[in-house]
């Protein structure tokens, strides 16, 4: 095992100094009463001298901010020795003369370790068994070095114990990765029997039957959803659960372990994984196991777009028709209005009312509008009957899926189980006929005709159809919202298992409750959310009663008691800030991409998050580094390798082996994590924002080729991936996540919030009018955060009361008629334990956001759980819309001030710092131009020089020397 996983120029900027902000600054270099009375006090020679005093308050305040006292203590940041000088009233640079001798550095060491309760850096006894303890169980959990180290460095600082040096700590590192080896290979040996190594072992051989090794076979995930992708998914299915691999238990191994495990068994290759000899059959475990709930995930996934292609051409194909029938029917309408006019008019006798249509109209249009056979719809237009010529083609897997797959039902769902255990039975036994009793509540009322008249006619055959096709797309839409689960998955389990179960969550309540200042008792809960209710009310109210129908521009009630919200205006940006704009602009080179990765990585190091899938850590190459840079290039610029390769010079194999281990989600996303960190440490990002807000919207692009995440999409022109990307205040990207374009985008939401690893302290999130679901406004506040989306219709949304209609028009005679429907308080009280307990188990990543929200978005009203959690939401939304309401016109100018004075002051800071990159920018030019002229008035006196050795010796000159002063060189220069 390698223990030598940083780069030397890593290793020394983990021995010195890193650069120190404010709050750093501040919390670690303030010296108390006692601090100075201890340097007082202490040190060679009582530590009174200027030097020793600083040295050692520098010890001092160093020693709990980095867990360690870096040789070079002179290296400590100007800001910190400043601030420490300024507290002890001595001069700044005494501290150069500070500890000339090692020893007086490393007894000053002993003594902060002594008066601060640190002990020295582990080398032996109880502090190193349990850092190595420590290292081993994170090693359990992941098997990235670097976030090893620095887990390490952070245990050893909160345990008060010194760091030993980089190297010492990177060996330690090294020695837990390769015990977590061994002990992953000790924890699942009892599993490894000669069979199941054996048939381990024959995943690595090529198969005829599938024409290459079981192991790729598996490994290849599926890039369309069509019947023979389907039954494909099946045979997968089938064949991991022959070899068992369904009840392989590895609780045993932590689960970020058996994911990282599976994972190296997807990307290595055959030769790679035997040349691991003993160590391949855990990662061959690993990865069986977790294909044989990814399996069943896909091959469930597969059924609900192939069934929910066939659908969406059916309805396609019926919009035709309908568009086709609008066609004949504007004729047929044109007839009418001739026809009409002569039936109602009493003076035309009836006997004559014949001959003047005939007339008027001609035999020949009454015989082609008749020729038409117009023929009533049913309800559903149609899309019933057009789906049913896809009946044969759905046969082709759906009795494949129903036989493999064992679906469960929650409440409510007792009929369509029924329905699908009858029809799993139909299959087997190669029945045509439903029996009569079969259950139909599940059927949608649409549809329900269909079915009654195919009954009524006698037509088995078409009940067949209708009721088979009916029963899928219920079984689809159970998945869907969540009332029919399948035991075993994780993506379509029971949506009672994503949360923490009752016993776990009992002794995570109160730490939660702390977290998001939310009270544990329902009680408690309803009282304060009241309270908030009646002050936007209050608010509200006032609003409403200073303003009249005719006030145009303020938030008001017209003369029918409607709320008009007039639109917000745009602030205008002034000519001073676009003329600075444009100037700054000008200033700006033109930075080639590859130039200005090269300068990120210079600042942020972030090539180093691109690590090999195989865990094999080493120091990064040069050619490594550009390998990874032109893979990225091609990516975002969808150049693509091949282009690339001709760019650069570097092979196709080469940058496609390099996508392949070192450019991943994971990897991704590390980097960018860095990026906007450094981005948000930079003091020129904090005039656009405090990083505390942040907004989502998605974005589409075409794309060739199949793709399960792609869908045809009219309005874009053809075939379109979706990308939800979030962005905070400082137009930093924190998040981005691919997902189907037809998917609703507030289901997503709140994924990236909570998966922020970035420094942003976001607490506040924009979206536009698709992330203002009922789900997401009682989510958001649940966790602790706010959503503030743009709602269409401001003014029609359903705003909620807690008292009868008559008591709260008396309590609020403006805004009261408003409140449309009360709040359901029994509903809340009867379910808050399971609301905080949801809260908490996405708060804590035990479940994703958008699995949370897609299921209970979707969810039947027999869901008690979804029911309540709607009803938190519609109050969550009631009581910042009231306050936005108020605000837009009792806060108006206010608002206008406040907004003004921050862009005002906004530009100012704007305007200082572009000033300053002006003036530096001319200064360094100034400067550059004295270099320049020095540097020829210097080449000519040498010039000059030669010159006259040279006469001196032959008696001839050479040409005229060059010169700094004359207007010539001016514009050279």
């Amino acid at each position: 095992m390698a223990t030598q996983f940083f780069s030397d120029e890593q290793v020394e900027g983990l021995r010195r100094y890193p650069d120190i902000g404010r709050e750093e600054l501040v919390r670690f270099f303030t010296l108390t009463g006692r601090d100075q009375a201890f340097i007082d006090n202490q040190g060679r020679g009582g530590g009174r001298g200027p030097a020793a005093r600083l040295g050692l308050a520098v010890q001092l305040c160093t020693l709990p901010w980095l867990g360690f006292v870096p040789d070079d203590i002179w290296a400590v940041p100007q800001a910190a020795v400043l601030r420490l000088a300024n507290q002890l009233a001595v001069f700044p640079g005494s501290l150069e003369q500070y500890g000339r001798r090692a020893q007086t550095r490393s007894d000053h060491l002993r003594l902060v370790q002594t008066y601060l309760g640190w002990s020295p850096a582990p080398s032996g006894g109880e502090s190193l068994k349990e850092l190595e303890q420590f290292l081993l169980d994170r090693a359990m959990e992941h098997d990235t070095p670097s976030l090893l180290f620095h887990q390490g460095a952070e245990f050893l600082l909160s345990a008060r114990v010194t760091r030993p040096g980089v190297v010492t700590l990177m060996e330690l590192v090294a020695s837990a990765r390769s015990a977590a080896g061994a002990l992953t290979s000790e924890k699942v040996d009892h599993l490894l029997t000669a069979r199941t190594r054996q048939d381990l072992d024959a995943l690595l051989v090529a198969d005829p039957v599938v024409g290459t090794t079981r192991l790729a076979w598996l490994t290849t995930p599926a890039v369309e959803a069509s019947a023979a992708a389907v039954k494909l998914a099946i045979d997968k299915l089938l064949f991991l659960r022959g070899t068992d691999a369904h009840l392989l238990d590895l609780s045993m191994l932590p689960r970020e372990r058996r994911r990282f495990l599976a994972t190296l068994g997807r990307r290595s290759t055959v030769q790679g994984l035997r040349r691991r000899e003993e160590r391949r059959f855990p990662i061959l475990l690993a990865l069986v196991a977790q294909s044989a709930v990814d399996q069943l995930d896909e091959a469930i996934a597969l059924f609900d777009q192939a069934v929910s292609a066939r659908e969406s051409r059916a309805k396609a194909k019926t919009n035709e028709a309908l568009a086709e029938r609008a066609k004949k029917g504007e004729a047929r309408q044109l007839l009418m209005d001739v026809i009409l006019p002569v039936l109602a008019d009493p003076s035309i006798p009836d006997e004559d009312v014949g001959g003047i249509l005939r007339e008027r109209v001609g035999m020949q249009a009454l015989r082609e509008v008749s020729a038409m056979g117009w023929k009533p719809l049913p309800r559903d237009h149609g899309r019933l009957s057009a789906l049913e010529a896809s009946y044969s083609y759905l046969r082709q897997f759906t009795p494949q899926v129903l036989e493999t797959i064992d679906f469960h039902g929650g409440p409510g769902t007792a009929d369509l189980m029924n329905a699908v255990a009858m029809l799993k039975e139909l299959n087997r036994v190669g029945g045509r006929k439903v029996p009569a009793g079969a259950p139909t509540s599940f059927v949608p009322a649409r549809y329900a005709d269909y079915l009654a008249r195919a009954r009524r006619d006698g037509d088995d055959t078409a009940f067949r159809h209708y009721w088979e096709l009916c029963t899928v797309l219920a079984l689809r839409d159970g998945l869907r919202s969540g009332d029919v689960f399948v035991p075993g998955s994780r993506r379509y389990a029971d949506p009672g298992t994503y949360l923490f179960t009752p016993e776990q969550w009992e002794g995570r309540r109160a730490e939660f409750c702390q977290l998001v200042r939310k009270p544990a008792g329902a009680a408690e809960a309803i009282e304060q959310t009241r309270g908030e209710l009646h002050q936007a009310l209050d608010d509200l109210e006032e609003t409403l009663a200073s303003s009249s129908p005719g006030d145009v521009g303020a938030v008001r009630l017209d003369e029918q008691g409607r709320l008009i919200i007039p639109p917000l205006s745009a602030e205008d940006v002034s000519a001073e800030a676009k003329a600075l704009r444009d100037e700054l602009a000008g200033m700006l080179p033109f930075v080639p991409i590859a130039s200005l990765l090269i300068e990120l990585d210079a600042r942020t190091n972030f090539l180093a998050c691109f690590t090999h899938a195989g865990g094999r850590k080493h120091v990064q190459s040069v050619e490594l580094k550009r390998n990874i840079l032109a893979v990225l290039i091609a990516g975002v610029t969808n150049l693509g390798l091949a282009r690339m390769s001709e760019a650069c010079g570097v092979s196709v194999d080469v940058l496609a082996w390099t996508q392949e281990w070192y450019v991943r989600e994971e990897t991704l996303r590390e980097a960018n994590t860095i990026l906007v960190n450094h981005h948000y440490g930079l003091e020129l990002a904090k005039a656009f924002g405090g990083g505390t807000m942040s907004s989502s919207d998605g974005q589409r692009f075409p794309v060739r080729g199949k793709s399960l995440t792609a869908r045809d999409m009219n309005i874009h022109g053809g075939r379109v991936l979706s990308t939800y990307t979030h962005v905070s205040d400082q137009w930093s990207t924190y998040g981005t996540k691919q997902i189907v374009p037809t998917a609703r985008e507030g289901h997503f939401t709140l994924d990236e919030l909570l998966g922020n690893a970035t420094d942003l302290p976001i607490t506040e999130h924009a979206t536009d009018t698709h992330g203002a679901t009922l789900v997401n406004f009682g989510l958001f506040d649940l966790v602790g955060k706010a959503l503030t989306p743009r709602i269409r219709d401001l003014g029609k949304i359903t705003l909620l009361r807690d008292d009868t209609p008559a008591a709260t028009i008396a309590r609020y005679p403006h805004a009261g008629p408003l409140l449309a429907d009360r709040w359901n308080e029994d509903l809340i009280t009867g379910t808050w334990d399971d609301l905080l307990r949801m809260g908490g188990s996405l708060k804590f990543g035990e479940a994703t956001a958008s699995l949370i929200v897609g299921k209970w978005s979707a969810a039947s009203r027999q869901n008690t759980l979804a029911a309540a959690l709607k009803e938190w939401g519609r109050m969550r939304r009631t009581i910042p819309h009231a306050e936005l309401q108020a605000a837009e016109a009792a806060g108006d100018l206010a608002r206008i001030a406040a907004a003004r004075a921050a862009y005002d002051a906004a530009y100012d800071e704007f305007d200082r710092v572009g000033r300053e990159l002006i003036a530096e920018a001319q200064r360094l030019m100034e400067a550059r131009l004295d270099r320049n002229a020095m540097f020829l008035d210097q080449m000519g006196a040498s010039w000059k020089a030669g010159d006259a050795a040279m006469e001196a010796l032959t008696g001839r000159r050479r040409s005229q020397p060059p010169t700094g002063s004359n207007e010539a060189d001016g514009q050279d220069r």
